[in-house]
């Protein structure tokens, strides 16, 4: 297992105005754009040591997303459309062409539906415990149903958000195999430290659908899957085992359905393997992108 540092992220954050708001990024390297998209609860942070390996070989470009990280926390609903618009939003002011995506958990849907819209402006996408295809209450297990239950439930969720900040005293924890450091810690914490700063954390489970629901989301998700096994971009699986979103049988499904699909193991991880697995994840994307170069 691969130890990380809080100490390890040498990057001078950009910032940059977008919509009515801004965004804060790392912008390191030179080349065609890799962009990395974090999901929750974190930030570009998450993607510091991919990077310090990346930006030899390519451009690396990190946002934190709207009201996440060090970027602003405008009055918005948080709901995916809002993160999407904004994304789109920080591409064009950036002027990012031919892009290669680097994707986590909900930077995974934001990232496919992206490809998915402007396929012509995306040149491959790697991913990790990804969001593939919409949920089913049925093939979650136990232990999951029950906690997104309640962070689904009214009054119940915005307690677990707001007053107890469960995203990072528990759910996260307990999704990455290292103890990570006090310093770690606190740089993943410090965005969220008002409560009224909480609100995507709260909103993001939300907004995932399972067995159908939210109907807004699941059209999304249903979309990009198909586009997803019909897409001839080259693609890269990151997978670790047991794995959290990305299961056995996901990797399967993934590799049956998916085209021009790279999947490569990356040791024994849950849902953040970039905490468990830099180096190695490193060494794999970077690995994969020089033969997206040569190719």
């Amino acid at each position: 297992m691969n130890k990380a540092s809080a100490n390890d992220f040498p990057f001078k954050k950009k910032k940059i105005r977008v919509q009515s708001s801004f965004m804060h990024y790392i912008d390191e390297g030179s080349g065609e754009p890799v962009l990395f998209l974090h999901g929750n609860p974190t930030s570009s942070y998450i993607w510091r040591h991919m990077i310090a390996r990346m930006k030899k070989q390519a451009r690396c470009i990190a946002p934190d997303l709207i009201g996440m990280g060090s970027s602003g926390k405008p009055n918005l609903p948080y709901r995916f459309d809002d993160h999407y618009r904004y994304l789109q939003a920080f591409i064009q002011a950036k002027e990012l062409r031919n892009i290669t995506l680097i994707l986590h958990d909900w930077g995974s849907a934001l990232g496919f539906r992206y490809a998915m819209d402007h396929p012509e402006n995306t040149r491959g996408m790697a991913f990790m415990e990804a969001m593939i295809r919409p949920w089913q209450w049925s093939r979650m297990y136990w232990y999951h149903r029950w906690g997104f239950r309640l962070l689904r439930a009214p009054v119940v969720g915005e307690i677990m958000i707001y007053g107890f900040n469960a995203f990072l005293n528990v759910i996260m924890p307990r999704l990455i195999i290292r103890k990570l450091t006090p310093e770690e810690w606190a740089i993943y914490k410090r965005p969220f430290r008002k409560i009224s700063h909480r609100k995507p954390m709260l909103v993001w489970p939300r907004e995932i659908p399972i067995s159908g629901h939210p109907q807004s989301t699941d059209r999304i998700f249903k979309a990009y899957e198909k586009f997803l096994q019909e897409s001839q971009l080259p693609k890269l699986l990151i997978y670790a085992k047991p794995g959290a979103i990305i299961d056995h049988e996901t990797v399967g499904w993934c590799r049956q359905n998916i085209p021009n699909l790279t999947a490569v193991f990356a040791g024994t991880g849950l849902h953040y393997l970039q905490e468990d697995h830099p180096a190695a994840i490193g060494e794999e994307i970077a690995r994969w992108h020089l033969g997206l170069k040569q190719g």
